[in-house]
C-alpha cells in the first residue's frame, strides 16, 4: 500500500490567547490527528513538521508556516495537506486557485477534517470556490457593516472614539467637559473674535502657554505627544469643530449631539460666519498687495533647476507663472539652448492642480496606510477635513495644502511629489509619530501641449485620457477564463482552446481578481497611466483587495 505522507496546517487570524497553553492551533492540530489516525487504513502517515502561522490573517498567502509547507510540497515531500476547515488554509479565491493549481503540479491535494471536499473533482472545486467566495464577500460586507454602524451612531449624537478633543475626556459613548481644558477651548474662541485672524490667535495663545491636548499615543522618537504650542492647523481645527457646539460631525453632516456644549451654538455660528466671510480678503497676499507664490521654493524640474515665481502684465491684467530659473533674462552670458528647454507653468492652475492631486492622494491612502494604527473616528474625522478643505476658504485652504509639498519635482510625463510629515501632522491633527513617511510621496502623470511658452495643464487623471481598450479586454478574457475553470476546465483546456498556452492563461487570469473598485477606474480611464495591461502581466497583484489598492495608489 502507498503511504501519503500528511501534514498539518494549523493557523489563527489574532494574537489573543495564543500565550495560552492550550490554544486554538493546539486544538486544531489535535482534530487532525486524530483524523489521520483514522484514515490508516488508507496509507495515511503523519509527518513530524509543524507547519502554523499564528495571527496571521488568511487573506495572504505570505504566511511564514505556509511558505515553508508549500516548498516542501514542491519538493515531493508532501502528499497531502490536512486543515481543520478550509478558511484556515486560505480565505481567498484567487489564492485558492493558485494552490489548487500548485498542488496540482505536484500531484498533491488537500483535505478539511470538518468539511467533505475532494479537490480533485470539479464538483468538489466548484463547491470550494462558493464557500471562499462568500468568504471574501464576509469580510468586505463586515467593513461596510462597521462603516454603517458608526455613521448610525454619530446620527444619534454619540461619540466613537478616535482622538479625544481638547477640553473633553471619555464618558462612555458620549462626552464630558474637562474644565480645566474648556478654558483654553473658550479662550481661542475669544481671540478669534477679538482679532478676527487665525494668525493672530495662535500668536497670542502661544504667548499665553497655551497648549494642545496631551495624547496617550507616543510621538516620534518614543516622546509624548500633544502639550505642545498651537499650530495654525490646531487653531482652525478647534475654530471650526462642532463638537465644541454641542453636535457631531459626520463626513459632510452634522448632528445633534449628547455630550454638553463648550462654546454657545450662537457664538460658534459667528465664527463659522467670520470665517466665510474674510474668504479671500486679503488672504495670499504679500505686505506690498502682490499675490504670494505658495509654491516657491517647492518646485524643481528635471534637471534639478529651481521654477521661480514671476509674473507679466498684459493689458492691465496680471499672469503669474513659475518658471526654470534658467530662463530667467538677465544674464548675458546664460546658455540660450538650456533656457529654451526650461519651464513656464501658469501659476493658478499648477497651485489649484497639486493642491487637488494632494488632496486625491490623502483620501486614497487614508484608509489603507496614512496612519499608524487609526480609529474609525479618527479616519473619519481626517476624512471631513479634506472633505471640507476649500469649504470654508478656498485660499487658505489651497496654501495650506500646498505648504505640506517639500518639494515636487517636474518631469516629462510626471510630477514627483513629497509631502513633509511634520507639516501634514500639524495640519490633520496628529502626531507626526502616528503618520507612516512612505505613504507622503508620489508621483502623478503630468500632460503639456507647449513647452517655453504658456503651457495648458493637465495633471493626473485627466477625463481626456482614452480608455485602455487592451486591458479592458484582457480583464474581459480573464472573467471567462475564470468561469471556464469554475465550469470544471483545466488550464490546459483552456489553453489549448484559445490556442495559448498555459503560461499565459494563468498570466491573464490574475486580473479576473482585481478589486472591483479598480476594474471600475480602468473602465472609466481613470486609473495611474502606468497602470497597463503590459505592467500588471509583469507585476502580479497579491490577491488581497487592500493590497491592491495600496499599489494602485502609489503608482
Amino acid at each position: 500500500m502507498k503511504k501519503i505522507r500528511c501534514a498539518i496546517y494549523t493557523r489563527k487570524s489574532s494574537e489573543e490567547g495564543l500565550e495560552q497553553e492550550f490554544n486554538s492551533l493546539h486544538a486544531q492540530r489535535e482534530a487532525c490527528v486524530s483524523y489521520i489516525a483514522s484514515q490508516k487504513h488508507e496509507g495515511w502517515v503523519l509527518l513530524p513538521d509543524h507547519y502554523d502561522d499564528g495571527g496571521i490573517s488568511g487573506g495572504t498567502l505570505e504566511r511564514a508556516g505556509l511558505q515553508r509547507l508549500l516548498r516542501n510540497v514542491d519538493e515531493g515531500l508532501v502528499d497531502q495537506i490536512v486543515v481543520y476547515k478550509i478558511d484556515r488554509l486560505t480565505r481567498s479565491l484567487a489564492d485558492f486557485a493558485k494552490l489548487v493549481e500548485r498542488l496540482d503540479a505536484a500531484d498533491a491535494s488537500f483535505v478539511s477534517v470538518t468539511q467533505s471536499f475532494n479537490t480533485a473533482t470539479s464538483m468538489g472545486r466548484l463547491t470550494l470556490n462558493v464557500l471562499l467566495s462568500f468568504a471574501q464577500f464576509e469580510r468586505e460586507v463586515t467593513a461596510e457593516r462597521i462603516r454603517d454602524k458608526i455613521a448610525a451612531s454619530k446620527k444619534k449624537g454619540l461619540w466613537m472614539g478616535g482622538n479625544v478633543p481638547l477640553g473633553y475626556e471619555p464618558d462612555g459613548r458620549t462626552l464630558k467637559i474637562v474644565e480645566d481644558e474648556a478654558r483654553t477651548v473658550r479662550t481661542l474662541f475669544d481671540l478669534y473674535l477679538e482679532h478676527r485672524s487665525i494668525n493672530a490667535v495662535k500668536q497670542r495663545a502661544n504667548r499665553m502657554g497655551l497648549r494642545t491636548k496631551a495624547s496617550a499615543r507616543g510621538g516620534s522618537g518614543g516622546q509624548a505627544a500633544g502639550e505642545a504650542a498651537f499650530e495654525r492647523g490646531h487653531v482652525y481645527y478647534i475654530l471650526t469643530n462642532p463638537i465644541y457646539a454641542g453636535r457631531v460631525r459626520h463626513r459632510t453632516q452634522v448632528y445633534e449631539g449628547q455630550h454638553p456644549a463648550i462654546i454657545d451654538p450662537a457664538v460658534f455660528g459667528d465664527v463659522q460666519q467670520h470665517l466665510k466671510e474674510t474668504a479671500g480678503r486679503g488672504r495670499g497676499r504679500s505686505a506690498s498687495g502682490s499675490k504670494t507664490s505658495p509654491l516657491a521654493g517647492r518646485l524643481f524640474d528635471e534637471t534639478g533647476d529651481r521654477l521661480t515665481p514671476t509674473h507679466a502684465n498684459k493689458k492691465g491684467r496680471r499672469y503669474q507663472y513659475y518658471v526654470s530659473n534658467r530662463m530667467i533674462v538677465g544674464d548675458g552670458n546664460a546658455d540660450k539652448s538650456k533656457a529654451a528647454s526650461g519651464w513656464r507653468l501658469p501659476a493658478k492652475s499648477l497651485e489649484q492642480q497639486l493642491a487637488s492631486a494632494v488632496l486625491t492622494h490623502l483620501r486614497n491612502r487614508l484608509p489603507v496606510d496614512l496612519l499608524i494604527d487609526p480609529s474609525a473616528d479618527e479616519i473619519g474625522r481626517i476624512h471631513d477635513l479634506l472633505d471640507d478643505a476649500g469649504a470654508v476658504n478656498v485660499t487658505r485652504s489651497q496654501e495650506a495644502v500646498l505648504a505640506c509639498i517639500q518639494p515636487a519635482t517636474i518631469t516629462p510625463g510626471k510630477i514627483e511629489i513629497a509631502l513633509d510629515c511634520e507639516t501634514v501632522a500639524a495640519w490633520l491633527c496628529v502626531s507626526s509619530g502616528a503618520m507612516n513617511s512612505d505613504a507622503l510621496s508620489f508621483s502623478i502623470p503630468f500632460q503639456f501641449r507647449k513647452r517655453g511658452v504658456e503651457t495648458k495643464l493637465i495633471i493626473g487623471n485627466g477625463h481626456s485620457r482614452a480608455v485602455d481598450e487592451v486591458l479592458i479586454r484582457n480583464i474581459a478574457k480573464a472573467q471567462q477564463y475564470y468561469d471556464a475553470i469554475k465550469q470544471g476546465q483545466t488550464f490546459e483546456e483552456i489553453a489549448a482552446s484559445e490556442n495559448l498556452s498555459k503560461r499565459r492563461i494563468l498570466q491573464v487570469i490574475d486580473l479576473a481578481f482585481l478589486a472591483p473598485d479598480i476594474v471600475k477606474l480602468i473602465m472609466q480611464g481613470d486609473q495611474p497611466i502606468c497602470l497597463t495591461a503590459k505592467w500588471l502581466g509583469q507585476n502580479p497583484q497579491p490577491s488581497d483587495w487592500q493590497a491592491q489598492r495600496r499599489i494602485v495608489a502609489a503608482l
